[in-house]
């Protein structure tokens, strides 16, 4: 393998905190998003064993820092914070991807030799809202309504085109299971049980994340409701009721407020540090608008096709795949796309449980957006932190069964947005 950077690059430090809302969680009562990026940022921190003044910069993600959390230029806010007063910090906004993208971001500074120690964190606050002339602490809850619409009436460009509120399962996410079953003959109904295979999946794994939003397996849940078999309990719209032609309510992410951080540093100070460093053999990432039919397919296509011309790496060395599912569906599709999973064939590599954790072609071990949660800037980083302890040997009952050497992350954000990284464990 070679590297696609100008210079090493690796990680040395991931915090997260614990998924909820700020409404409903006690964990998170009474915190503003200052204190939730703080506390990623500081945990993140002590992984690596390093402190604020020791950091060059900081990359700071939000997507409501507007909507929802009434602010803006909102890095300079968070800097004291995390004991970076006085350093150079970005602000950066790319929908759902905008973590995977901070972490880009944090690479090139690092690789450039711009710098040689990044922090990139991501924070969301979605279900509260704070007013712009009281204290940060004084929020009032989120409707459902606003929340739908603060973001996705604005997600599009209006010039050539708008879609309605109900984007989550428009024609954004309706075209990939639609060609998927038209090209390999699959019914609706298979279509059913793979993503309720899938969600089976998820949830054990999230059951076993102590920060994961959902920690009770569907198993037990489908006990209580008089199921002996999971899958008939989750085939019932009781249970799992519809939202569209193809996802039902636990195919799709849930919305979380939450924190996640990442610090990167050349390779050389990386090997000098408390933990075990996880290179960054390669990033890339590709970019097209809504109004470009199928165009999330395309740009994971595009940004997974560079990282491996980067790099060298071919899919049959990739070990673990962690990937945004906003809809669960796109770990199928997205790893069929990757090559991690043979073009066809996913859907009953689903059913067959090879994808779960303790599969032989595991993808997101953290239970994804179904099941760890979505807090939207913050998950891209959280799902770097998992792939690390997963490379690291530190999940515990979620560990997948053969240790990691090579991982790709593949990331997306309101369909405009693709990126993928490539990590490997430096020996």
């Amino acid at each position: 393998m070679k590297s696609g950077l100008s210079r090493s690059v690796s990680i040395v430090g991931v915090g997260c905190t614990r998924m909820g809302t700020l409404t409903e969680s006690p964990w998170l009562a009474g915190l503003t998003e200052n204190e939730l990026f703080a506390w990623a940022s500081l945990e993140a921190m002590k992984d690596a064993g390093v402190e604020g003044k020791d950091i060059d910069i900081l990359f700071h993600g939000q997507i409501g820092n507007v909507s929802f959390s009434r602010l803006l230029n909102p890095a300079t806010a968070y800097q004291d914070w995390v004991g970076m007063h006085g350093k150079p910090c970005i602000h950066h906004e790319e929908a759902c991807g905008t973590g995977y993208v901070g972490f880009n971001m944090a690479v090139m500074a690092v690789a450039s030799g711009a710098c040689d120690i990044a922090l990139t964190g991501g924070v969301e606050v979605l279900s509260t809202v704070a007013d712009a002339k009281k204290p940060n602490h004084i929020r009032e809850e989120a409707s459902h309504t606003f929340k739908i619409g603060a973001i996705a009436d604005i997600l599009a460009d209006p010039a050539y085109s708008r879609f309605p509120s109900n984007i989550t399962h428009n024609s954004l996410f309706e075209y990939p299971p639609t060609d998927y079953m038209e090209r390999y003959g699959i019914t609706l109904e298979q279509f059913d049980d793979m993503c309720n295979a899938l969600a089976v999946q998820a949830r054990r794994a999230s059951s076993r994340h102590p920060l994961a939003f959902y920690q009770t397996e569907f198993e037990a849940m489908a006990k209580e409701a008089g199921y002996s078999d999971v899958m008939d309990y989750l085939r019932q719209d009781t249970y799992n009721k519809k939202r569209s032609k193809y996802y039902r309510k636990h195919h799709s992410f849930v919305t979380t407020d939450g924190a996640a951080a990442v610090i990167i540093c050349t390779t050389e100070i990386a090997k000098t540090l408390k933990q075990q460093p996880i290179e960054v053999l390669g990033i890339s990432g590709s970019s097209m608008d809504t109004r470009h039919p199928r165009n999330e397919e395309k740009i994971t296509a595009l940004s997974i096709l560079k990282v491996y011309e980067k790099t060298g790496v071919k899919p049959c060395e990739i070990d673990l795949f962690q990937t945004q599912d906003l809809e669960i569906f796109d770990q199928i599709d997205s790893a069929e796309i990757a090559g991690y999973l043979p073009k066809g064939e996913g859907w009953r590599a689903a059913l067959d449980g090879r994808t779960g954790f303790d599969g032989d072609r595991p993808i997101n071990t953290n239970g994804g957006r179904s099941g760890f949660g979505h807090a939207y800037a913050a998950s891209g980083l959280a799902d770097v932190g998992e792939v690390v302890q997963q490379m690291r040997g530190q999940c515990g009952t979620r560990q997948v069964k053969k240790l990691p050497e090579t991982a790709l992350i593949r990331g997306i954000g309101g369909g405009q947005n693709a990126t993928a990284a490539i990590l490997r464990t430096v020996q």
